[in-house]
């Protein structure tokens, strides 16, 4: 079997579940105990929040361990556009994760923020110069997605962050996707915070990191004991944060090489099924795209069905994001980089690590044009 789903999950890694055994077990002690059992624990909280801050090329006090990309984002953008608005207007993207875009509508509806969406091109990536044509004296954040979950393109955030910069606002990027293959950070990217998700890194569900700024006022959207310096009330996941940090760390030990054998099998991908497919569209960008994610419209057919062709093929996929799995809506992704409702809902994703090679690229090439065919058949 091919698992190509990795942009919605990855099975946890061994080294990962070895890491927070401890954690569990012996070491289980909550950290803000003054036992010397919840002392422990502490000091395993502060070595995986040194571990990440180690990776993302932060300190330590600017790591916040969440639950998730989705938790993430909106303690970000709701917790800085709360606490130290320069005004009432923040601007996202169509492409951007739901998570993001309800956060900025919960803003708009519950809280008076004005809400600035901004055109993409037909590769889903923000132009700096509408950015700032859109930027404001009372523009207090823009969030943009560093590389988008359903078609893989990679944006310009560090281009985009300057922008923002320039007239005074704060940026925040969700780099879920781009976590497990980019160079990512504060410094890196130069943006205020950023958030990421364990899942997708070999780390368990319900594990995530907040990056930032020192300096940026958040509003906490959990109230309570003071956990993460106040910005995340409630006891700690300490055997969840030390998976995050043990998946960070060995994603960036691997990085480089990674990239580059992905890099060529989704080239490969991309090239093999539009050459077997009639009709087959690429969607997102070619050349600024995530290595292992290959994502397709195959107008007339539901991709949806496709995906059952697949699996019959013993090749597990997605038609795009998990989030919105079973949906009968078209991809606000999709229509926004310009398809029409129903070659949207035409989307197949398929998403792959390192270890798919080169020499599967046929096969897998051969299952989806097999797919296709079987199902334009019954058309």
């Amino acid at each position: 079997m091919f698992y190509l789903d990795r942009a919605a999950t990855t099975p946890v890694r061994r080294e990962v579940l070895e890491a927070m055994w401890p954690y569990l077990t012996g070491t289980f002690g909550n950290p803000s105990s003054t036992h010397g059992i919840g002392n422990a624990a502490a000091r395993g909280l502060a070595e995986a929040r040194s571990a990440v801050a180690r990776v993302l090329g932060c300190r330590p006090a600017e790591v916040v361990f969440t639950t998730g990309g989705t938790e993430g984002a909106n303690t970000a953008i709701k917790g800085i556009a709360l606490a130290a608005p320069r005004g009432r207007h923040v601007v996202t993207a169509p492409t951007e994760h739901e998570a993001v875009l309800e956060s900025c509508r919960y803003l708009e509806r519950f809280h008076g923020f004005d809400l600035t969406v901004l055109p993409v091109d037909a590769d889903g990536r923000v132009q700096p110069d509408a950015l700032a044509a859109a930027m404001r004296p009372d523009t207090t954040l823009v969030s943009i997605a560093h590389a988008s979950n359903e078609i893989g393109t990679v944006q310009d955030v560090p281009a985009l962050a300057a922008v923002a910069h320039r007239s005074g606002a704060r940026f925040h990027t969700d780099a879920v996707q781009s976590a497990p293959w980019l160079p990512i950070g504060l410094d890196v990217l130069g943006v205020d915070a950023l958030s990421l998700s364990g899942h997708k890194l070999g780390a368990p569900k319900g594990t995530g990191v907040l990056v930032v700024r020192s300096g940026v006022p958040l509003e906490p959207l959990l109230h309570g004991g003071g956990q993460e310096r106040g910005r995340r009330s409630g006891t700690e996941d300490v055997a969840g944060a030390v998976a995050v940090a043990t998946a960070l760390a060995l994603h960036a030990g691997q990085r480089a090489s990674a990239e580059e054998r992905a890099s060529v099998v989704r080239d490969a991908v991309l090239d093999g099924v539009t050459a077997a497919v009639p009709g087959a569209i690429v969607t997102g960008s070619r050349s600024a795209r995530l290595p292992g994610h290959a994502s397709f419209c195959f107008p007339g057919v539901l991709g949806e069905t496709v995906l059952l062709e697949l699996e019959r093929r013993d090749v597990v996929s997605s038609s795009g994001s998990a989030c919105a799995a079973g949906s009968t809506e078209a991809s606000h992704v999709l229509t926004a980089i310009g398809l029409d409702e129903d070659t949207a809902r035409s989307a197949v994703r398929l998403t792959f690590d390192e270890t798919l090679a080169e020499a599967d690229v046929p096969v897998v090439v051969r299952a989806v044009a097999e797919a296709v065919e079987a199902v334009r058949a019954l058309a």
